[in-house]
């Protein structure tokens, strides 16, 4: 017979309701008391799983590397359908961001939620807490084994932005990535190196780069972007015709760059962004970039949330995107020159 709540509450000498709040990790107890209980239901084998809770109180957790919405939108729109998904379903949204310093367990107790989703990169060994915390977790923006998720299609939007680029004639295209432990960077890169070799083109591993870290992203974009120019000019080898950054803000930061070089865009350098802030069409020129219904990433992360059949197996919704031409990726224009 399976072990039930009343057994570990028999043997560890406390109340059912304790039990409860000890293997659902909520406020209330001492960490004493909330240890031995969780020791003893390991000790009798207790399937946790059978705690099921009404899902009420959702936490968006956020790495405290992604809090400053004024220079990363993308989450600030991502948060905005969270928000208005719990609304509509009578949830109580709260936000929490974190770091691997932060004692992560003690802030889950004070905000103590019945769900968790995860928006954006997070340490693995605070992906492995929240996992042993034994309630709803889904991750957006972000892939783990063993978690449910929601994403951008990556990889479509970069093969996207790289097809509209071929077309335009551009041959010589430079990727400007940040750390590829970011799902949606690496996905990116991948998209990026697959378009060359599905356009039958020769793919020059020198032209993508990877940003510094440890820099502020625009900063380390626009390093970035010099490295590439110094390059060039120090192998007088032909500049890139094109760049396509991992996000908007990468793309921006690297276009500056090369204005500030008397590089023309898109007449010798064109440029396509991700993500489409709306720092992206008010730029001059305006930037062509992979859009997003940056709402519905948080919108489908609360529809995961409260999918209550677990019978798939850990299922990766995308959530698909568009490329919107402007004038930075401009049709390179070719000139004949001919005799009378």
């Amino acid at each position: 017979m399976a072990t039930t709540i009343r057994d570990v509450a028999r043997v560890a000498s406390v109340s059912i309701g304790t039990v409860s709040r000890a293997l659902k990790n909520q406020p209330g107890l001492s960490e004493t008391t909330r240890e031995r209980v969780v020791e003893v239901a390991r000790q009798l084998g207790y399937d946790s799983a059978q705690l099921r809770t009404r899902i009420r109180r959702v936490t968006f957790l956020l790495h405290r590397q992604h809090n400053n919405f004024a220079v990363s939108p993308f989450f600030s729109h991502v948060l905005n359908g969270f928000e208005e998904a719990c609304r509509e379903r009578r949830l109580v949204p709260s936000v929490l961001t974190a770091g691997p310093t932060h004692d992560l367990a003690q802030q889950m107790r004070l905000h103590s939620p019945d769900a968790v989703a995860v928006a954006g990169f997070i340490e693995p060994e605070l992906l492995a807490l929240l996992h042993s915390m034994n309630r709803p977790v889904i991750l957006i923006d972000l892939r783990a084994p063993g978690f449910r998720s929601v994403n951008v299609d990556n990889a479509r939007g970069a093969a996207l932005a790289m097809q509209h680029l071929f077309a335009a004639g551009r041959k010589r295209v430079a990727f400007i990535g940040g750390s590829q432990a970011h799902h949606s960077i690496a996905q990116r890169a991948l998209g990026y190196r697959r378009a060359y070799f599905e356009a039958g083109l020769l793919f020059d591993p020198t032209l993508e780069l990877t940003t510094q870290p440890g820099k502020e992203a625009d900063q380390a974009a626009a390093d970035a972007m010099t490295r590439l120019i110094a390059l060039a000019r120090d192998q007088s080898t032909a500049l890139p015709d094109a760049v396509f950054a991992y996000n908007d803000a990468a793309a921006l930061a690297a276009m500056r760059v090369c204005i500030a070089h008397g590089l023309r865009v898109p007449e010798d350098i064109a440029f396509v962004g991700f993500d489409d802030i709306p720092a992206a069409a008010q730029s001059t020129p305006p930037l062509t970039s992979v859009t997003v219904d940056k709402e519905a990433l948080g919108r489908r992360g609360v529809e995961l949330l409260l999918d209550t059949d677990q019978s798939h197996d850990c299922p990766d919704i995308l959530v698909p995107v568009h490329l919107i031409p402007r004038a930075s990726s401009a049709i390179k224009q070719t000139v004949t020159m001919t005799t009378t």
